[in-house]
């Protein structure tokens, strides 16, 4: 097949995080496929065909989109940040693996670019120093039980966590929940991040102990990092560093 595939990130925001392989991976395309907010961000030109579309359709816009390859397109499906934490390229292979068998004969990449958390993190410090997770607050595609239960042995663990989509209009309790859990389990004292918009204009970070914490904190458009036992606040003149040790000391 002549087509090709390639699934690609375009960071948190900032066009200057875009990877260049991703860059010449969209000049290269005939045709960008996406929700419509990211294909907003790719430039029209001649011989490009922008295909947006709306949120919870992946599997049709990943079905689509490994159509056009078969066709011979040079396709390109964006996400934002990194497409294969909580975006589309698990979306892609899950419909090729429903899909017919001529499509696993095409040339199918995945992009990586800088995710959420990764960003979040950079700009306040190093919170992701050591051991951590990434969770989905999301239940649109995972039970709530399962979300909580996951919550609780991370944080009985002791790792550092990162959370995706922590609220949303659809969604405005379930993030109170969730710090009310982390309370229950952290403690009043554990550092909280409040990451929004980074690396766009409307950038705005907070950092909070957790019995600060309140859930109108958080948008969609929010990364939160919540610390572990050993993560760390350092005063600056310009703003505080949040990190976390990459050494433990075990008590005897």
């Amino acid at each position: 097949m002549s087509g090709w595939l390639a699934i690609a990130g375009l960071g948190p925001g900032d066009e200057a995080l875009i990877t260049p392989e991703v860059t010449a991976a969209l000049a290269g395309a005939s045709d960008v496929i996406g929700y419509i907010p990211y294909v907003a961000r790719i430039a029209p030109r001649a011989g490009l065909t922008l295909h947006p579309s709306d949120n919870r359709v992946e599997l049709d816009r990943a079905a689509h989109a490994l159509e056009l390859a078969a066709q011979g397109r040079r396709v390109v499906v964006v996400s934002s940040g990194d497409p294969g934490v909580f975006a589309m390229a698990a979306a892609v292979f899950e419909a090729l693996e429903a899909g017919p068998a001529h499509w696993r004969n095409l040339d199918i990449r995945v992009l990586p670019g800088i995710t959420a958390m990764l960003a979040a993190s950079a700009r306040a410090g190093a919170p992701l120093g050591h051991d951590f997770c990434a969770i989905n607050l999301s239940d649109n595609l995972k039970p709530w039980p399962l979300i909580e239960k996951r919550l609780r042995l991370a944080a009985e663990a002791d790792f550092a966590m990162a959370f995706y989509n922590p609220r949303s209009k659809a969604r405005p309790e379930g993030f109170k929940r969730v710090l009310e859990l982390l309370r229950e389990v952290c403690g009043p004292d554990r550092p909280i991040l409040f990451a929004r918009a980074v690396s766009t204009p409307d950038e705005q970070l907070r950092i909070v102990p957790l019995a600060e914490a309140r859930a109108d904190m958080a948008d969609m458009r929010t990364m939160v990092i919540v610390g572990s036992s050993m993560t760390r606040i350092i005063d600056g003149p310009a703003r505080p560093i949040l990190y976390t040790p990459r050494s433990v000391t075990v008590s005897a």
